[in-house]
Order: C-alpha cells, then structure tokens, then sequence
C-alpha cells in the first residue's frame, strides 16, 4: 500500500513539474475582480464638466487592453522587419508608442459607431476588428489581405471603419459627412474622425469644424499630437498647440494619450457629448511615436535618440498599464510574460501568411471598382488593354 502511494504521489508531482511555471504560479495567485486607478485630469475648453478623474479597470479588461496593445506594438515591428526585406514596398507609416490611443478610443465607443482616421492606420484597423493576418497580407499586397492586396497600408477598411486616407487630412470633411449619414439615421451613434497635429493646420479641418458645428452633427474630431509634423515639431509649424481649443466655438478637451484608462474615460465622455445631440466636440490626445514619420524617415534628425528613449522609459502605455495591474494585484508578471509569447507566435504566423500567399492576379486588377454594379471593361496602360470589373 505504501509503495502505491508513493508511486502516485510520484506521478502528480511529476505532473506539475511539466507544466510551465508562470502557469503554476498563475493558477496559486489571489486576483483582484477590478481595482480604481487615478487618472491625469484633462485639460477643458468652453466645458464646465469633463471626463472624471478616476475610474475602475477590471481584471478581464485590463488583460484585454494589454493584449491588444502588445499585438499592435509587435505587429509594428513586423512590419519594419518586412519593410526592410522588401516584402512590403511603398508608404508605410507606424504607430508603435501610440497603442494606447487605438486601444482606448475603441474601449470607449460601440462597435456600431464609426471610425475614420489618416494613413497611419495599422492600430486602428486592429482595433476594429481586422486580423493580424489580414492586415500583414495587405502590407504585402496579397489576395489574402483585407483589401485583397489592392490598398496597402494606407487604404484598409473594416466594418465601420473608413480608412485610412492618404491625402493629407481629407478624412476631416468625410468624418463630418459620415457624422450627417450618423444623425439622419438616428441610430444614436458617433464617428470618431481622427487626424494628426500636422493635418491640424489644414484648411479643410476648419471647413469641416465648422459644418459639423451648424448641424450640430456627432462628430468627435480627434487630434493625434505625436508632437512632429513629418520632421517638423509642432511649435515650428503651429501658431497654437493648442490643438483642442482649435474648435473656437466647438467644445475640446486634451488628453493624457500614453494613458489607456485615460484615453478610454475621456472617449466616453465625447461620445455622451455627441449622443446627447450637443454637436461636435474636439479632443486632443498628446502622445509619441517611436519610429519615424514613414519608413523613409529614421526619425532621428529632428529629434534625439535620448528623446524617445526618455518616453520610452517613462511613459510606454504597455508598461504604465502592466505595471498598474501587477501593482494592483489584478495580474502577475508571470501571466503577462504568457500572453507575450502567445502574441509573438500570432505575429509570427500572420507574418508567414503575409509572405507566403499569393499576389493578386493581373485581370482582377479591375475588380471592385463599385460595390454594385453589372460587370463592365477597364482601360489599361494602353487602349488594347483592357480589364473587367467585377462588382
């Protein structure tokens, strides 16, 4: 009897030395449910009120954001990494330090609200729902991807998510015009209608301010202030930086960007503001971004190397969020390192999709020009060419 006994105490030892020690130590730890963080107060404009000061993140949430804010940080990477060996060509604009913005706007409106935003757009179509796989096989330019190779990285789409946009600030007027679609439906949604601080200066921003305001539509206009303009900071190429008093007879509000529970509080409040049929309203998030404006640009000719290290050290959103919850009690190193490397091999997966499946072929090239429309021909590069468009 003995002998048995010790043979199955054996085997359960031997049991849990097989598993992964993070698992373990995961499995042994006393979580909180949730846990109330304080928050950077916002800076107002021709508001009495604004986003509260404190707020409470829940367990299942804070993992939530934590994961998609990795996957977006690495899947950046990825892209750098493809950029460099050719497999992705053209513009390419990232958006690694900037994850909290993606994640918060989206944590703080519905998914039946609508999203428009500029070329650098990667976070975004994640955060709306796209695959990885399917926005590294866009990069690319392959079938697989979510515009079938056809867009690359500035002309992705989503449901309720209107691009990416290359031109410089145009998504401001078709914000504002999605915003109209928004009110004559009278479904109670809002259209977040983001730009950087460069498209800031855009006359077109204005126009569509000032549309917005005298049909008192629900638009959030969103200034990204990542501080540089292409490689021009924001105080050489802007009389005010004050980018969310910009409005003058809209309401703003600025934001603590590299904050996603701040992100998050002020969305929400934004988006109550346009549902409550106030109008529009500005908010600005300040925030940075680690690589260059695009591709082509190392990033360190108008800025330090120290600079962005500073930012990095100090206010990374993925390691002010980690460390509130390891602090807070909501989750373990250990657990936070196992979700790191579930999301490197999702990267790594879509990556190998991204450069494995085939391009496009040549007569699709005239494929989805209208959404319905009965099939018709396309000119080529010459008059003998000619192509069939298929709705």
């Amino acid at each position: 009897m003995k002998k048995m006994l010790a043979a199955a105490v054996s085997r359960v030892l031997s049991g849990v030395a097989q598993k992964p020690a993070s698992r373990v130590l995961v499995a042994s730890c006393n979580y909180s449910n949730d846990a109330t963080f304080e928050i950077k107060k916002c800076d107002l404009y021709r508001l009495e009120e604004g986003p509260p000061v404190t707020t409470v993140l829940t367990r299942e949430d804070g993992l939530k954001y934590y994961r998609m804010m990795q996957t977006i940080r690495r899947m950046e990477l990825k892209a750098d990494q493809l950029y460099k060996q050719k497999f992705i060509r053209g513009f390419c604009h990232l958006c690694d330090g900037q994850e909290a913005c993606c994640v918060g706007l989206e944590a703080g409106i519905n998914p039946t609200d609508h999203v428009i935003t500029s070329y650098r757009a990667h976070g975004l179509c994640y955060t709306r729902g796209l695959s990885v796989r399917a926005i590294l096989a866009e990069l690319t330019g392959r079938r697989g991807g979510c515009a079938k190779g056809k867009g690359g990285s500035m002309h992705m789409y989503a449901k309720n998510f209107y691009g990416g946009n290359g031109i410089v600030g145009a998504q401001g007027p078709l914000g504002a015009g999605v915003a109209l679609a928004c009110k004559y439906k009278g479904k109670k949604e809002v259209c977040l209608t983001l730009y950087g601080d460069g498209a800031a200066n855009q006359g077109q921003i204005f126009e569509a301010y000032n549309m917005a305001a005298l049909w008192k539509l629900p638009c959030v206009f969103v200034c990204e202030n990542n501080l540089y303009g292409m490689g021009t900071s924001a105080e050489r190429a802007a009389a005010s930086t004050d980018y969310y008093k910009r409005g003058h007879f809209i309401p703003g509000l600025r934001v603590d960007g590299m904050d996603v529970l701040c992100v998050r509080e002020a969305t929400r409040f934004a988006a109550d503001y346009c549902r409550s049929e106030k109008g529009p309203i500005v908010m600005e998030l300040q925030t940075y971004r680690y690589h260059g404006h695009s591709m082509s640009d190392p990033g360190v000719s108008y800025r330090t190397r120290q600079e962005i290290q500073n930012v990095r050290s100090k206010s990374d959103p993925i390691m002010l969020l980690k460390d509130r919850m390891v602090n807070s009690k909501l989750a373990t190193v250990e657990e936070f390192k196992e979700i790191d490397v579930e999301v490197r091999k999702e990267i790594n997966d879509a990556a190998h999709f991204a450069t494995t499946d085939p391009e496009p072929p040549l007569e699709e090239l005239g494929h989805h020009i209208y959404w319905d429309n009965p099939p018709f021909e396309v000119r080529g590069a010459s008059q003998w060419i000619k192509f069939k468009s298929l709705s």
